[in-house]
């Protein structure tokens, strides 16, 4: 379904905080996923817990779950909103040398939680990389996507099956 204008535009294309006071509170979730790649070597690192900089997925966990929250604070136009789960996990893929991340962000509210579960998986993909970055410079993040959206008036999405 295509919308028929930005809804963070006003009448004059003038940036504003979309007013939500009308919506109803409903549940909403979203799922967000991403892929750092990095060498096979650096892997057995990451997954072995030897980094010097020390626990690489529980550290890059907190800091997906910590920016979530914070997420208003650092997208212009998003709404504060009182998160009721975030959880950030990682896959661990050594046939494509790297770390799936996903994301995962409900809340009882009138927005979606969207811009919440990207930026706790990106910023969980970008502490990973710092985590590694002394033996790995050349890591790829990618892939970074919703996956999917529930909740709201425009529907349940799931990427892949966009019709």
């Amino acid at each position: 379904m295509a919308a028929s204008r930005l809804t963070h535009l006003d009448h004059k294309g003038q940036a504003r905080m979309v007013d939500v006071s009308e919506k109803v509170v409903t549940a909403r979730i979203a799922r967000a996923g991403g892929f750092v790649a990095m060498k096979p070597e650096t892997l057995k690192i990451a997954l072995a817990d030897e980094a010097k900089k020390g626990d690489v997925l529980g550290t890059a966990r907190i800091a997906g779950i910590m920016a979530a929250k914070r997420t208003h604070e650092i997208i212009p136009l998003c709404h504060p909103l009182a998160l009721t789960k975030v959880s950030v996990d990682f896959t661990p893929d050594e046939a494509r040398s790297g770390i799936a991340v996903e994301a995962q962000v409900k809340v009882e509210g009138k927005t979606g939680v969207e811009m919440e579960a990207l930026t706790a998986c990106s910023v969980a993909c970008l502490t990973i990389y710092d985590m590694l970055k002394a033996v790995d410079r050349g890591m790829v993040i990618s892939e970074v996507r919703l996956l999917e959206k529930a909740g709201g008036k425009s529907g349940h999405f799931i990427a892949g099956k966009e019709r």
